[in-house]
């Protein structure tokens, strides 16, 4: 690795300018090729003699502790913010989100969220103990505040931003089927322009919830997501989508897979000519279909198998492991309300103070919490302070026929029956990339924002981490480290800080470990040896130890 100085003319050559560059040599087929590592033009001259100086010596770091010119200080921490940086090229976030201020900042919330999630002041924070300035090109001091500006970016240019990932992956070939699924999570706080009371998948009762829904590719990567009011239902967020697939992205012939509640008729029946849809039903539809003979209970079995009615197709299955673990809850539901029984009518016994119509209210709203009420009764045993559980075993039997069972629906007749039965499977991508989302590993929620920009803008900077996330679970799903260990892992690889006459700064980038180097492998990714380090004023407004003090 080596500096070169250029002279070069401009296309009319009526002037010519200076550039310098950090170049390295390598072999290929037998021939010594040079490429350029980075543009140090805009550095001054100071901090390219320093650079030059600790490359002199990069195998030798002993020898620059003993030029008296020359200290040695701890740097930031560069192997995460590196490798960051590096997959999120790769898979075309820097190009699409640009180079300007805003687009920098843009991949830095998206590398923050990656490697330590939290707030806008914890992605400060990051970058002031990571390389990430140097790494990602930022030559411009910004703090919390900044960030919180640039989520209002992303959300007006999303759309953008969306469309050109959406050409970088998959080019003038648009894909067939896509995935799409809703969730929804849950907000701090009552003043968000976008929360609301719904049904909430958090079980967090008494909380605010937006809804998000994320269209996946026919591969299980993120093309869209969406956000939507709190109790917005799901079959109402189906609109936004397909009007995404058909204007922003320009596709004509697509599949829509989507679970069942979501693609009803009404949704269904609006789409466009050249649109489809593989979705499924539910028990009472099935049991409808059964009384009109479309579907037999007998058809139901491990294997697929299909029936067509009309211009619609049902592809069915019976799943035995599915059906067991339903009967097992079932039982286990069983033995629970009994156990309970069993207890009020001890306590009714050792307390004849103890109202009896009490205890019975308990015991009926335990029994509706559980949904047994279909088969089961409680009542009071004649004569006795005590309760029964009565069990109508032919009820539980009906209640058990379909279990396991599954129907799937769609309009799509010319592929397999298993195919269609594995394009409605892939739908778990969409859950998988929600429970990385919304759990410890990229942390959407809880929601600390409030403007409606803002969540939007939240949203999508946790969406474009996925992608990085789900590039590093591919490659590392053969080392025995979770993505979350890799990363800590090359977060513990720091770089050395060269300051040359008290003035210029470059980071010298020590060698990795066996482990790093294994995890940098898997992705093909190699550690520059030096960088040069720009002083670039990052700051919290909220200083932790005046916080502190005012608590």
């Amino acid at each position: 690795m080596h500096i070169a100085r250029n002279k070069n003319k401009t296309k009319k050559r009526k002037s010519i300018y200076n550039s310098v560059l950090l170049r390295e040599s390598y072999r290929k087929d037998g021939k010594v090729l040079k490429r350029t590592i980075a543009n140090l033009s805009h550095c001054s001259p100071a901090e390219i003699d320093a650079i030059e100086l600790a490359l002199k010596h990069k195998d030798n770091l002993s020898d620059l502790t003993s030029l008296s010119s020359v200290s040695l200080t701890q740097g930031p921490s560069v192997g995460a913010i590196w490798l960051a940086y590096q997959v999120a090229k790769s898979l075309g976030l820097e190009k699409v989100l640009g180079n300007s201020f805003s687009g920098k900042l843009a991949l830095l919330q998206v590398c923050a969220r990656t490697i330590d999630q939290g707030s806008r002041l914890s992605a400060i924070r990051m970058a002031q103990s990571h390389a990430a300035c140097d790494v990602l090109g930022i030559s411009r001091g910004f703090d919390e505040n900044d960030l919180y500006d640039n989520l209002d970016w992303l959300a007006n240019n999303q759309k953008k931003i969306e469309k050109s990932l959406f050409k970088f992956h998959h080019g003038k070939e648009k894909s067939g089927l896509f995935l799409y699924d809703v969730t929804s999570s849950y907000l701090e706080g009552l003043c968000n322009e976008l929360g609301a009371r719904g049904y909430n998948r958090d079980k967090k009762k008494g909380k605010l919830q937006i809804v998000i829904g994320l269209l996946c590719d026919d591969k299980g990567m993120p093309v869209a997501v969406e956000v939507f009011e709190g109790n917005t239902t799901d079959s109402k967020t189906v609109a936004a989508q397909v009007q995404k697939l058909a204007e922003q992205f320009g596709c004509t012939d697509v599949t829509l897979v989507g679970d069942r509640g979501m693609l009803k008729s009404t949704q269904i029946k609006s789409l466009p000519e050249n649109f489809h849809y593989i979705t499924a039903i539910t028990k009472p539809q099935i049991k409808k279909l059964m009384e009109k003979d479309i579907l037999q209970l007998s058809l139901f079995d491990n294997e697929v198998g299909e029936v067509i009615d009309g211009d619609v197709r049902y592809v069915f299955r019976r799943n035995p492991m599915r059906a067991e673990e339903i009967n097992q809850n079932r039982t286990s539901k069983e033995n629970y309300i009994k156990r309970f029984i069993q207890a009020k009518n001890e306590y009714l016994q050792n307390h004849p103070k103890a109202e009896f119509k009490v205890a019975k209210r308990d015991s009926i709203k335990k029994l509706e919490q559980l949904n047994l009420q279909k088969w089961c009764k409680i009542r009071k045993v004649k004569g006795l302070r005590r309760l029964e559980l009565l069990i109508d075993s032919k009820l539980r039997k009906e209640d058990s026929l379909l279990d396991g069972c599954y129907v799937i629906k769609t309009d799509v007749l010319t592929e397999k029956a298993e195919n269609i039965h594995a394009r409605y499977k892939d739908l778990a991508q969409v859950e998988k990339a929600f429970r990385y989302c919304k759990t410890s590993l990229l942390e959407v929620r809880p929601i600390f924002v409030r403007t409606e920009a803002h969540t939007r803008g939240h949203v999508f900077v946790v969406m474009l981490s996925y992608l990085i996330l789900q590039r590093l679970q591919e490659a590392w799903q053969n080392i025995d480290l979770t993505v979350e260990e890799g990363l800590k892992k090359l977060a513990m690889l720091s770089a050395v800080k060269l300051s040359f006459h008290g003035k210029a700064d470059c980071l010298k980038i020590p060698k990795p470990d066996k482990q790093s180097k294994i995890l940098l492998d898997a992705l093909q990714v190699s550690l520059p040896s030096i960088l040069a380090h720009k002083k670039v004023n990052v700051v919290t407004r909220k200083k932790l130890p005046l916080r502190r003090k005012s608590t």
